[in-house]
């Protein structure tokens, strides 16, 4: 379920309240998941601030029409690339794929070579094309951010 543009927004002021980035936030089953970024790390003192205020928002405006748990967490060490700033800022970075191609479904894992937004970047999926090189040996491959289903580090511990 999308959230409301208005809400995200709220989320976005929050978070930024807290010191920290809004890297994703979705609605799904009964579940508010917010994921929180921070450039030095996202801490559990940055967890308790952002949700204890969110839940005073959310009950405020009354979200959700029954009960709901709120989820705010980071991206951990495998985390989802979500927007374009994300794709620009792992260029490099190891990552396994699952994106559509030829009306099919594939997941590969390689290396996130570039990133090139386009003139329309939103802060959704949409908004440029990243190229891959594959640990297989295929050939690299450019993508369309809405082609990509999921794209997640792949920790280098």
């Amino acid at each position: 379920m999308r959230i409301p543009a208005t809400l995200e927004a709220e989320l976005e002021s929050v978070a930024s309240d807290a010191g920290c980035e809004l890297a994703a936030a979705m609605f799904s089953g009964n579940v508010l998941k917010v994921v929180l970024d921070h450039e030095d790390g996202v801490t559990l003192e940055h967890c308790e601030a952002v949700s204890r205020e969110l839940s005073a928002i959310l009950d405020a405006e009354d979200f959700g029409r029954d009960r709901y748990v709120l989820e705010v967490t980071s991206p951990g060490l495998d985390r989802e690339l979500y927007k374009p700033r994300d794709y620009e800022r792992f260029v490099g970075s190891p990552v396994k794929v699952t994106f559509w191609n030829d009306s099919r479904k594939a997941t590969k894992t390689g290396t996130l070579d570039s990133f090139t937004p386009d003139d329309t970047s939103r802060s959704d999926r949409e908004g440029g094309t990243a190229t891959f090189s594959w640990d297989d040996g295929d050939e690299p491959l450019t993508l369309s951010l809405d082609s990509i289903k999921t794209c997640r580090l792949i920790p280098q511990i």
